[in-house]
């Protein structure tokens, strides 16, 4: 072979082992953003909006968690995906590879939390709990029931049981109003299309008496197969002219005065939620009623009874008379057991 020949032989040759090196050092870098990180624990980064590639990059290079900040944005041009960075704030798991993390921020993939609204609570208590949630943006501030209801474009509606209750996630950025109006959607799907699949000889005459009905079911009772029952108690009493004389609507009319007890003087005093003492229901609901007991207002059990009890252990005796119902109020009210409870064990909400 000439010498020429041999000379360039050998630059291809070593140009071919450099790139082939080259490479490989290239792969090692990439390998190297892949490999699980070993932490404490899980961690948040909160990215902010118009955070770029190259600053993002930096802040995980200077807390140790990439190797090189470079090879980073050199990776990034082999996958695009990566480019445009999504603000929020973002959780980095034990064993997560930098590479997964800047995926997890480019796919907009953010930690998210929960609150729960409880069935039967008031619309104030629903309103405290969200005002508590973090990190919920607090839009509530200082408003209203009817201020709330006019930012969700419903000025002339009461808020009390429009928020069906349920668990609801959100995410950093999230306000109090956004989780309510996700809530009052979520109650009017559900009250529309249980509405369509009524009863035709129902008392009531909108979906909102429903409302108002399944609200009362839900605060006398939390026992699935006794809902439908209740309410068959009450639709029967609509519709014989007779008054309603529920405790829980009688409690929600007493607001802070009441403090656990009712008394006669209770009974007798008028307030618009006193159904001793009206006709008829309420003029609101008196809480947030769940989807059992919508449906059982919606379609009631059949039967005679006309009246109820507590027994004591959170369920109900039925009567069709009244000379049975105080033969019931006699055995289970006037003779009470120290543990006797005319509900089941309050729903606190606890998460």
């Amino acid at each position: 072979m000439l010498p020429g020949k041999r000379s360039v032989g050998f630059v291809v040759l070593l140009l071919a082992v450099t790139t082939i090196a080259g490479w490989r050092f290239v792969q090692w870098q990439f390998e190297r953003m892949e490999e699980p990180l070993q932490l404490d624990g899980p961690l948040t980064m909160e990215i902010e909006r118009g955070t770029t590639l190259q600053g993002l990059a930096r802040e995980l290079e200077n807390r140790g968690y990439l190797p090189s900040a470079f090879w980073l944005r050199v990776r990034a041009k082999l996958e695009p995906s990566l480019a445009g960075l999504q603000s929020g704030v973002y959780r980095m798991d034990d064993g997560m590879s930098p590479m997964a993390f800047v995926r997890r921020v480019a796919s907009g993939d953010t930690q998210t939390w929960t609150v729960r609204i409880p069935e039967g609570w008031t619309f104030e208590r629903v309103r405290a709990r969200l005002a508590d949630a973090e990190p919920l943006d607090n839009e509530l501030q200082g408003m209203g029931g009817e201020a709330v209801m006019a930012r969700l474009e419903e000025p002339d509606m009461h808020p009390e049981g429009w928020f069906f209750p349920a668990v609801y996630e959100y995410k950093h950025g999230d306000s109090n109003l956004d989780v309510l109006a996700r809530a009052h959607d979520r109650m009017q799907q559900v009250l529309s299309a249980l509405w369509q699949q009524r009863r035709d000889d129902l008392p009531l005459e909108s979906p909102y008496e429903a409302l108002i009905l399944a609200s009362i079911v839900e605060r006398e009772t939390p026992l699935a197969d006794e809902k439908p029952r209740v309410a068959g108690v009450f639709i029967r009493r609509l519709q014989q002219g007779m008054r309603l004389q529920t405790d829980p609507t009688v409690i929600y009319g007493m607001g802070e005065a009441y403090k656990g007890r009712i008394g006669r003087s209770d009974l007798r005093q008028y307030t618009p939620y006193n159904t001793y003492r009206i006709d008829g229901l309420p003029p609101t609901p008196i809480g947030m009623p769940g989807e059992a007991s919508l449906r059982a207002a919606v379609n009631p059990a059949d039967g005679d009874a006309l009246y109820f009890v507590a027994k004591g252990d959170g369920s109900h005796a039925f009567s069709e008379t009244l000379e049975a119902h105080n033969k019931a109020v006699r055995e289970y009210q006037l003779n009470r057991d120290a543990d006797y409870r005319s509900f089941p064990a309050p729903d606190d909400g606890a998460e």
